[in-house]
């Protein structure tokens, strides 16, 4: 009887870029045991961001072969490998935020926790089956809950227990979906949803699925936890949630919506999913106007800049997948670019930044203060950044499928969010008494590094904005 191989070469190669990164990470924790303390954080850093730098060279070979592996359990094609990238690259950014997470003692697990957390994403951003999904999804989260605690601080301790306290409640209901949906199809793989029969397994289970989605996209009215778990947690890490968390989650709902669920049933399933998102538009710009601490102030942003994202998607067109990714990547670059910033103005990159902290910014630090001022443009989306760009395509993806007031709520979205980054820009230019503004300096250069590439990024796709093509989220 002919022996039948459980994975192919082929097999193993579409997770390659995957396996770097968590092989990555045990080198990282194999040199903390052997060098001496005075070089272990600078030494994870770097092999971090030597795994990093390789994987994504890998992603990049792979972008024009499709496969898929294990029997179609994870789907390697320029959809998942443009995710991935995203995932790479704000993975490798938020490492050079703090030099690492955590005490000198402790960065070695932080960088491999984060590189684990990052590895669960990626198995999400080309995940072909529920079973796939959820082992992504409790990868990159059971990272997540250690890395939010790893500060000295009480606020950390809190934000990582609220975290684990909603993040379960909220895998709870993506669980029971897919049981549900389990039911309704006879199949764990996504294709076995697109052939079957609208019913009302089919509908519950799409309903408490999308919920857990909703929870880890952070969209209204599931985003209560979001700007207390980033308060609390190191900033690093919040900015690794910011863009990591919404890539992976984002990569499921766009495979879910354009190839999982039957046509006939689409749109039932899906409009409660556009409503959420138009109110994540509203309400995350509303709740930032009143906030004076920064990471608060990115978090109810973070809520608003994915309901634009998500918003794209609202009718399956190929134009709206290729629009959500263009703004993801200019999201992540914006964001990060941001949270740099905010790291330079912190010596201890755990602690909170209020508001205050950069009165005055542009006649102590001017060039910080342009470079601020050029993110906040950008995600407040006016030229001559990719946000404007990305917010006007995703305005023609709405409209043409059918969605025109999605685009309206998009639009008043962005006036009110216009005075929330504005805000910050009047705290910069506004001449203060320096006696009593706390002007405390990160020196950590490599945040230097982030921002300029952030910047130069963001600039350039606003100038050409580039969408591929290959990126149709497909099932086997």
């Amino acid at each position: 009887m002919p022996v039948t191989s459980f994975a192919t070469a082929a097999d193993i190669g579409a997770l390659l870029p995957t396996t770097i990164v968590a092989l990555t990470a045990l080198v990282a924790l194999f040199f903390d045991l052997i060098v001496p303390a005075a070089t272990r954080r600078l030494l994870a850093v770097a092999v971090a961001a030597i795994g990093l730098v390789a994987a994504g060279i890998v992603l990049a070979q792979q972008y024009p072969h499709e496969y898929a592996a294990f029997g179609g359990a994870f789907l390697q094609g320029g959809f998942s490998t443009v995710f991935s990238e995203i995932i790479v690259i704000a993975t490798l950014a938020t490492l050079t935020l703090g030099l690492g997470v955590g005490r000198d003692d402790q960065v070695a697990g932080s960088t491999a926790l984060m590189l684990w957390s990052a590895c669960g994403a990626m198995l999400m951003s080309g995940a072909g089956n529920l079973m796939m999904i959820f082992l992504g999804l409790e990868l990159l989260s059971l990272g997540l809950y250690c890395l939010c605690a790893i500060s000295a601080r009480a606020t950390a301790r809190e934000s990582a227990l609220k975290y684990l306290i909603l993040s379960s409640m909220a895998s709870g209901f993506l669980l029971f979906g897919m049981a549900l949906l389990f039911g309704a199809s006879g199949s764990v793989a996504l294709s076995a949803l697109a052939v079957t029969k609208p019913s009302v397994l089919l509908f519950l289970g799409s309903g408490f699925f999308l919920v857990g989605i909703a929870f880890k996209l952070s969209l209204v009215p599931f985003h209560v936890w979001t700007p207390d778990v980033y308060e609390g947690a190191p900033l690093a890490v919040t900015a690794f949630m910011s863009v990591v968390t919404k890539a992976g989650a984002l990569a499921v709902l766009a495979r879910f919506a354009y190839a999982s669920i039957p046509s006939d049933s689409s749109t039932a399933i899906l409009v409660p999913v556009w409503t959420v998102a138009a109110l994540s538009m509203l309400v995350g710009n509303l709740a930032a106007l009143s906030q004076t601490d920064m990471k608060r102030l990115l978090a109810y942003s973070g809520i608003a800049q994915v309901g634009y994202i998500v918003a794209a998607f609202a009718g399956q067109t190929a134009i709206g997948v290729r629009y959500a990714i263009f703004y993801l990547a200019a999201y992540t670059f914006m964001n990060l670019g941001a949270f740099a910033v905010v790291a330079l103005m912190s010596r201890n990159a755990d602690a909170v930044v209020g508001l205050g902290r950069f009165a005055g910014l542009a006649y102590r630090r001017p060039w910080l203060a342009a470079l601020m001022t050029f993110f906040l443009l950008g995600l407040a989306g006016l030229p001559p950044t990719a946000g404007f760009t990305g917010k006007i395509l995703i305005l023609a993806a709405t409209i043409e499928g059918g969605y025109a007031w999605l685009g309206g709520v998009l639009i008043l979205g962005t006036a009110i969010s216009i005075y929330v980054y504005f805000k910050i820009v009047r705290a910069m230019f506004a001449r203060v008494d320096e006696a009593h503004v706390r002007d405390e300096r990160s020196p950590n250069g490599l945040a230097w590094v982030t921002i300029a590439v952030c910047a130069v990024a963001i600039f350039a796709l606003g100038l050409y904005p580039f969408t591929p093509s290959d990126v149709l989220p497909l099932v086997h």
